[in-house]
Protein backbone atom coordinates (compact mmCIF):
# COMPACT_ATOMS: atom_id res chain seq x y z
CA UNK A 1 0.00 0.00 0.00
CA UNK A 2 1.33 3.46 -0.94
CA UNK A 3 2.20 5.85 1.86
CA UNK A 4 -0.01 8.83 2.62
CA UNK A 5 1.43 11.95 1.00
CA UNK A 6 1.59 15.31 2.75
CA UNK A 7 -0.13 17.80 0.44
CA UNK A 8 0.09 21.56 0.22
CA UNK A 9 -2.39 23.80 -1.58
CA UNK A 10 -1.46 27.17 -3.08
CA UNK A 11 -4.35 29.57 -3.59
CA UNK A 12 -6.28 27.58 -0.99
CA UNK A 13 -8.97 30.22 -0.42
CA UNK A 14 -10.03 30.49 -4.09
CA UNK A 15 -12.60 28.34 -5.84
CA UNK A 16 -10.06 25.92 -7.33
CA UNK A 17 -8.27 25.74 -3.98
CA UNK A 18 -11.58 24.96 -2.28
CA UNK A 19 -12.18 22.11 -4.71
CA UNK A 20 -8.69 20.78 -3.96
CA UNK A 21 -9.56 20.83 -0.27
CA UNK A 22 -12.75 18.84 -0.79
CA UNK A 23 -11.08 16.25 -3.00
CA UNK A 24 -8.00 15.81 -0.82
CA UNK A 25 -9.88 15.74 2.50
CA UNK A 26 -11.81 12.67 1.31
CA UNK A 27 -8.77 10.98 -0.26
CA UNK A 28 -7.06 8.07 1.53
CA UNK A 29 -3.74 8.82 -0.15
CA UNK A 30 -3.26 12.44 0.92
CA UNK A 31 -3.29 14.50 4.11
CA UNK A 32 -3.65 18.27 3.85
CA UNK A 33 -0.49 19.63 5.46
CA UNK A 34 -0.16 23.25 4.28
CA UNK A 35 -2.56 25.93 3.04
CA UNK A 36 -1.19 28.96 1.21
CA UNK A 37 -2.89 32.19 0.19
CA UNK A 38 -2.24 35.92 -0.10
CA UNK A 39 -0.47 37.88 2.63
CA UNK A 40 -3.81 39.34 3.77
CA UNK A 41 -5.03 35.81 4.57
CA UNK A 42 -1.78 34.55 6.12
CA UNK A 43 -1.95 34.01 9.87
CA UNK A 44 -5.72 33.52 9.91
CA UNK A 45 -7.51 30.25 10.42
CA UNK A 46 -8.90 28.89 7.19
CA UNK A 47 -12.53 29.45 8.13
CA UNK A 48 -11.79 33.14 8.73
CA UNK A 49 -9.63 33.55 5.62
CA UNK A 50 -12.00 32.15 3.00
CA UNK A 51 -15.40 32.86 1.49
CA UNK A 52 -16.46 29.25 1.09
CA UNK A 53 -18.43 28.63 -2.12
CA UNK A 54 -18.66 24.84 -2.32
CA UNK A 55 -21.96 23.04 -1.75
CA UNK A 56 -20.33 20.83 0.92
CA UNK A 57 -19.16 22.22 4.26
CA UNK A 58 -15.51 23.00 4.97
CA UNK A 59 -13.94 19.75 6.21
CA UNK A 60 -13.67 19.74 10.00
CA UNK A 61 -9.91 19.11 10.00
CA UNK A 62 -9.31 22.11 7.72
CA UNK A 63 -11.48 24.76 9.40
CA UNK A 64 -8.93 25.73 12.05
CA UNK A 65 -5.75 25.21 10.04
CA UNK A 66 -3.67 28.38 9.85
CA UNK A 67 -3.09 29.81 6.39
CA UNK A 68 0.46 30.78 5.42
CA UNK A 69 1.96 32.78 2.57
CA UNK A 70 2.77 30.98 -0.69
CA UNK A 71 6.47 30.45 -0.07
CA UNK A 72 8.46 27.19 -0.33
CA UNK A 73 9.42 27.04 3.30
CA UNK A 74 7.96 25.99 6.64
CA UNK A 75 5.06 23.57 6.26
CA UNK A 76 5.28 23.65 2.46
CA UNK A 77 8.89 22.48 2.57
CA UNK A 78 7.66 19.36 4.42
CA UNK A 79 5.14 18.49 1.70
CA UNK A 80 5.50 15.52 -0.64
CA UNK A 81 3.33 17.21 -3.25
CA UNK A 82 1.95 20.72 -3.80
CA UNK A 83 -1.17 21.65 -5.77
CA UNK A 84 -1.53 25.13 -7.21
CA UNK A 85 -4.89 26.82 -7.64
CA UNK A 86 -3.28 30.24 -7.98
CA UNK A 87 -4.54 32.93 -10.33
CA UNK A 88 -2.36 33.41 -13.38
CA UNK A 89 -1.40 36.95 -12.40
CA UNK A 90 0.57 35.66 -9.38
CA UNK A 91 1.28 32.03 -10.26
CA UNK A 92 4.39 32.51 -12.39
CA UNK A 93 6.99 33.58 -9.83
CA UNK A 94 5.51 31.56 -6.99
CA UNK A 95 5.39 28.30 -8.93
CA UNK A 96 8.93 28.75 -10.23
CA UNK A 97 10.13 29.32 -6.65
CA UNK A 98 8.51 26.03 -5.60
CA UNK A 99 10.10 24.22 -8.54
CA UNK A 100 13.55 25.59 -7.68
CA UNK A 101 12.97 24.50 -4.06
CA UNK A 102 12.83 20.91 -5.41
CA UNK A 103 9.13 20.37 -4.68
CA UNK A 104 6.71 18.30 -6.77
CA UNK A 105 4.14 20.77 -8.08
CA UNK A 106 0.91 20.29 -10.03
CA UNK A 107 -0.43 23.55 -11.40
CA UNK A 108 -3.88 24.52 -12.61
CA UNK A 109 -2.59 27.92 -13.81
CA UNK A 110 -1.90 28.69 -17.46
CA UNK A 111 1.53 30.29 -16.97
CA UNK A 112 3.77 27.32 -17.84
CA UNK A 113 1.51 25.28 -20.15
CA UNK A 114 3.32 26.50 -23.26
CA UNK A 115 6.85 25.99 -21.92
CA UNK A 116 8.93 23.50 -23.85
CA UNK A 117 10.09 21.52 -20.80
CA UNK A 118 6.78 21.55 -18.88
CA UNK A 119 4.32 18.70 -19.50
CA UNK A 120 0.70 19.70 -20.13
CA UNK A 121 -1.23 16.60 -19.16
CA UNK A 122 -4.86 15.54 -19.02
CA UNK A 123 -4.62 12.35 -16.95
CA UNK A 124 -6.91 10.28 -19.17
CA UNK A 125 -5.40 11.49 -22.44
CA UNK A 126 -1.58 11.83 -22.42
CA UNK A 127 0.13 10.48 -19.26
CA UNK A 128 3.08 9.42 -21.45
CA UNK A 129 4.18 13.08 -21.34
CA UNK A 130 5.42 12.49 -17.77
CA UNK A 131 8.49 11.04 -19.53
CA UNK A 132 9.81 14.55 -20.15
CA UNK A 133 10.34 15.12 -16.41
CA UNK A 134 13.78 13.49 -16.54
CA UNK A 135 14.92 16.32 -18.79
CA UNK A 136 13.15 18.97 -16.70
CA UNK A 137 14.85 17.76 -13.54
CA UNK A 138 18.25 17.73 -15.22
CA UNK A 139 17.77 21.25 -16.58
CA UNK A 140 16.83 22.67 -13.16
CA UNK A 141 19.22 20.42 -11.21
CA UNK A 142 16.44 18.81 -9.18
CA UNK A 143 16.46 15.52 -7.31
CA UNK A 144 12.75 15.05 -6.63
CA UNK A 145 10.90 18.20 -7.68
CA UNK A 146 9.09 18.90 -10.93
CA UNK A 147 6.34 21.04 -12.47
CA UNK A 148 3.38 19.56 -14.33
CA UNK A 149 0.41 21.57 -15.57
CA UNK A 150 -3.11 20.41 -16.24
CA UNK A 151 -5.11 21.80 -19.15
CA UNK A 152 -7.72 24.49 -19.45
CA UNK A 153 -11.11 23.28 -18.20
CA UNK A 154 -12.77 23.14 -21.62
CA UNK A 155 -9.73 21.54 -23.25
CA UNK A 156 -9.74 18.80 -20.61
CA UNK A 157 -13.17 17.62 -21.69
CA UNK A 158 -12.42 17.81 -25.41
CA UNK A 159 -9.17 15.87 -25.56
CA UNK A 160 -10.34 12.69 -23.79
CA UNK A 161 -12.76 11.55 -26.54
CA UNK A 162 -10.49 13.02 -29.24
CA UNK A 163 -7.60 10.90 -27.91
CA UNK A 164 -9.80 7.80 -27.99
CA UNK A 165 -10.77 8.48 -31.61
CA UNK A 166 -7.22 9.37 -32.66
CA UNK A 167 -5.84 6.15 -31.18
CA UNK A 168 -8.51 4.03 -32.88
CA UNK A 169 -8.91 5.67 -36.29
CA UNK A 170 -5.73 7.65 -36.88
CA UNK A 171 -5.30 11.38 -37.43
CA UNK A 172 -8.16 13.82 -37.03
CA UNK A 173 -7.89 16.43 -39.77
CA UNK A 174 -10.38 18.97 -38.36
CA UNK A 175 -12.01 19.59 -34.99
CA UNK A 176 -14.61 22.33 -34.59
CA UNK A 177 -15.90 22.93 -31.06
CA UNK A 178 -18.45 25.36 -29.61
CA UNK A 179 -18.57 25.54 -25.82
CA UNK A 180 -21.23 26.52 -23.31
CA UNK A 181 -19.16 27.13 -20.19
CA UNK A 182 -20.32 27.33 -16.58
CA UNK A 183 -19.80 30.41 -14.46
CA UNK A 184 -17.65 28.58 -11.90
CA UNK A 185 -14.95 28.51 -14.55
CA UNK A 186 -14.56 32.26 -14.09
CA UNK A 187 -13.80 31.89 -10.36
CA UNK A 188 -15.21 34.12 -7.62
CA UNK A 189 -16.69 36.73 -7.82
CA UNK A 190 -16.52 35.88 -11.52
CA UNK A 191 -19.10 37.08 -14.03
CA UNK A 192 -21.45 39.84 -12.91
CA UNK A 193 -25.04 38.69 -12.34
CA UNK A 194 -26.28 41.43 -14.68
CA UNK A 195 -24.06 40.02 -17.42
CA UNK A 196 -24.99 36.35 -17.08
CA UNK A 197 -28.58 36.12 -15.85
CA UNK A 198 -31.07 35.73 -18.73
CA UNK A 199 -28.10 35.86 -21.05
CA UNK A 200 -25.29 34.12 -22.93
CA UNK A 201 -21.93 35.88 -23.23
CA UNK A 202 -20.28 34.90 -26.56
CA UNK A 203 -16.73 35.69 -25.45
CA UNK A 204 -14.31 34.37 -22.82
CA UNK A 205 -10.98 36.14 -22.95
CA UNK A 206 -8.14 33.93 -24.21
CA UNK A 207 -10.23 30.76 -24.04
CA UNK A 208 -10.47 29.98 -27.73
CA UNK A 209 -6.75 30.26 -28.42
CA UNK A 210 -6.00 28.13 -25.35
CA UNK A 211 -8.31 25.36 -26.54
CA UNK A 212 -6.87 25.41 -30.05
CA UNK A 213 -3.21 25.33 -28.97
CA UNK A 214 -3.47 23.06 -25.92
CA UNK A 215 -5.28 20.38 -27.88
CA UNK A 216 -2.35 20.16 -30.30
CA UNK A 217 0.21 19.83 -27.48
CA UNK A 218 -1.79 17.22 -25.58
CA UNK A 219 -2.59 15.09 -28.63
CA UNK A 220 0.92 15.56 -29.99
CA UNK A 221 4.11 13.75 -29.04
CA UNK A 222 7.66 14.28 -27.81
CA UNK A 223 10.93 14.44 -29.68
CA UNK A 224 13.20 11.38 -29.74
CA UNK A 225 15.46 12.81 -27.04
CA UNK A 226 12.46 13.39 -24.69
CA UNK A 227 13.55 16.99 -24.24
CA UNK A 228 10.61 18.78 -25.85
CA UNK A 229 7.15 18.42 -27.30
CA UNK A 230 6.03 18.19 -30.91
CA UNK A 231 2.65 19.75 -31.59
CA UNK A 232 0.19 17.61 -33.48
CA UNK A 233 0.60 18.22 -37.19
CA UNK A 234 -2.13 17.96 -39.77
CA UNK A 235 -4.96 18.68 -37.33
CA UNK A 236 -6.77 22.01 -37.34
CA UNK A 237 -8.79 23.04 -34.28
CA UNK A 238 -11.37 25.84 -34.28
CA UNK A 239 -13.02 26.86 -30.99
CA UNK A 240 -15.87 29.24 -30.15
CA UNK A 241 -16.40 29.75 -26.43
CA UNK A 242 -19.50 31.04 -24.64
CA UNK A 243 -20.33 31.70 -20.98
CA UNK A 244 -23.78 30.46 -19.95
CA UNK A 245 -25.86 30.67 -16.73
CA UNK A 246 -24.89 27.22 -15.38
CA UNK A 247 -22.97 26.80 -12.12
CA UNK A 248 -20.83 23.73 -12.91
CA UNK A 249 -20.31 21.70 -16.06
CA UNK A 250 -19.00 22.74 -19.47
CA UNK A 251 -21.00 21.52 -22.48
CA UNK A 252 -19.23 21.29 -25.85
CA UNK A 253 -20.65 20.65 -29.33
CA UNK A 254 -17.96 19.06 -31.49
CA UNK A 255 -17.69 18.26 -35.20
CA UNK A 256 -14.85 16.02 -36.37
CA UNK A 257 -13.31 15.21 -39.73
CA UNK A 258 -11.08 12.13 -39.98
CA UNK A 259 -8.13 11.79 -42.31
CA UNK A 260 -9.12 8.16 -42.88
CA UNK A 261 -11.39 7.34 -45.79
CA UNK A 262 -13.98 6.03 -45.52
CA UNK A 263 -14.60 7.72 -42.18
CA UNK A 264 -15.71 5.55 -39.26
CA UNK A 265 -19.41 5.04 -38.79
CA UNK A 266 -21.46 6.34 -35.90
CA UNK A 267 -21.60 2.88 -34.31
CA UNK A 268 -17.84 2.42 -34.71
CA UNK A 269 -17.23 5.76 -32.98
CA UNK A 270 -19.61 4.91 -30.14
CA UNK A 271 -17.96 1.53 -29.60
CA UNK A 272 -14.51 3.09 -29.38
CA UNK A 273 -15.65 5.75 -26.92
CA UNK A 274 -17.42 3.22 -24.71
CA UNK A 275 -14.41 0.87 -24.63
CA UNK A 276 -11.72 3.52 -24.11
CA UNK A 277 -9.36 2.60 -21.27
CA UNK A 278 -6.60 4.75 -19.81
CA UNK A 279 -3.39 4.19 -17.88
CA UNK A 280 -4.92 5.75 -14.77
CA UNK A 281 -7.56 3.02 -14.78
CA UNK A 282 -5.11 0.21 -15.53
CA UNK A 283 -2.80 1.29 -12.69
CA UNK A 284 -5.71 1.39 -10.25
CA UNK A 285 -5.52 5.11 -9.40
CA UNK A 286 -7.98 5.92 -6.63
CA UNK A 287 -9.71 8.78 -8.48
CA UNK A 288 -9.85 7.12 -11.89
CA UNK A 289 -13.48 6.53 -12.88
CA UNK A 290 -14.78 3.14 -13.95
CA UNK A 291 -15.47 4.63 -17.38
CA UNK A 292 -13.30 7.45 -18.74
CA UNK A 293 -16.05 8.20 -21.26
CA UNK A 294 -19.72 7.55 -20.64
CA UNK A 295 -21.82 7.45 -23.80
CA UNK A 296 -25.49 8.36 -23.46
CA UNK A 297 -27.96 7.07 -26.04
CA UNK A 298 -30.66 9.52 -24.88
CA UNK A 299 -31.39 12.15 -27.50
CA UNK A 300 -31.32 15.02 -24.97
CA UNK A 301 -28.16 14.19 -23.03
CA UNK A 302 -25.67 15.12 -21.68
CA UNK A 303 -27.00 17.92 -19.50
CA UNK A 304 -24.93 19.75 -16.85
CA UNK A 305 -27.35 19.31 -13.96
CA UNK A 306 -27.90 15.62 -14.69
CA UNK A 307 -24.49 14.43 -15.88
CA UNK A 308 -21.69 16.56 -14.43
CA UNK A 309 -21.18 14.20 -11.44
CA UNK A 310 -20.78 11.11 -13.62
CA UNK A 311 -17.75 9.15 -12.48
CA UNK A 312 -17.58 11.47 -9.44
CA UNK A 313 -16.83 14.29 -11.87
CA UNK A 314 -13.90 12.49 -13.52
CA UNK A 315 -15.78 11.01 -16.50
CA UNK A 316 -16.47 12.81 -19.76
CA UNK A 317 -20.06 12.22 -20.83
CA UNK A 318 -20.71 12.05 -24.57
CA UNK A 319 -24.07 12.04 -26.32
CA UNK A 320 -25.82 12.84 -29.60
CA UNK A 321 -23.19 11.02 -31.66
CA UNK A 322 -24.35 11.30 -35.26
CA UNK A 323 -23.25 11.93 -38.83
CA UNK A 324 -22.21 15.45 -39.77
CA UNK A 325 -23.16 16.93 -43.14
CA UNK A 326 -20.08 19.16 -43.21
CA UNK A 327 -17.44 17.00 -41.50
CA UNK A 328 -17.83 13.29 -40.62
CA UNK A 329 -19.13 12.95 -37.04
CA UNK A 330 -20.64 15.38 -34.57
CA UNK A 331 -21.31 14.90 -30.86
CA UNK A 332 -22.00 16.72 -27.62
CA UNK A 333 -19.82 16.27 -24.54
CA UNK A 334 -19.91 17.40 -20.92
CA UNK A 335 -17.04 17.81 -18.47
CA UNK A 336 -17.14 18.85 -14.81
CA UNK A 337 -15.01 21.93 -15.11
CA UNK A 338 -13.75 22.11 -11.51
CA UNK A 339 -13.08 18.37 -11.12
CA UNK A 340 -11.66 16.79 -14.30
CA UNK A 341 -11.32 20.29 -15.74
CA UNK A 342 -9.28 21.67 -12.83
CA UNK A 343 -8.51 20.38 -9.32
CA UNK A 344 -9.48 16.77 -10.02
CA UNK A 345 -6.98 16.59 -12.85
CA UNK A 346 -4.24 17.70 -10.47
CA UNK A 347 -5.18 15.06 -7.91
CA UNK A 348 -5.36 12.27 -10.50
CA UNK A 349 -2.05 13.40 -12.01
CA UNK A 350 -0.44 13.15 -8.57
CA UNK A 351 -1.81 9.63 -8.20
CA UNK A 352 -0.34 8.71 -11.58
CA UNK A 353 3.00 10.27 -10.69
CA UNK A 354 3.14 8.25 -7.49
CA UNK A 355 2.30 5.05 -9.33
CA UNK A 356 5.10 5.83 -11.82
CA UNK A 357 7.61 6.38 -9.00
CA UNK A 358 8.01 10.10 -9.70
CA UNK A 359 7.04 11.23 -6.20
CA UNK A 360 9.74 10.21 -3.75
Amino acid sequence: MSRVLKAGILGATGTVGQRFILLLSEHPGFSIHALGASPRSAGKTYIKATKWKMSQAIPADVREKVVTTCEPEGLFKECDVVFSGLDADVAGEIEMAFLKADLALFSNAKNYRTHEEVPLIVPMANPSHFDLLTHQRAKHQLSKGFLVTNANCSTSGLVVPMKALQDAFGPLSKIMVTTMQAVSGAGYPGVSSLDIMDNVVPFIGGEESKMEWETLKILGGMNQELTGFELLKGTKVSATCNRVPVIDGHTECVSIEFERRPAPSVEEVIKVLENYRTEAQELGCHSAPEHAIIVSRDEDRPQPRLDRENGRGYSVTVGRVRECNVFDIKLTLLVHNTILGAAGSGVLLAELAQKKGLIV
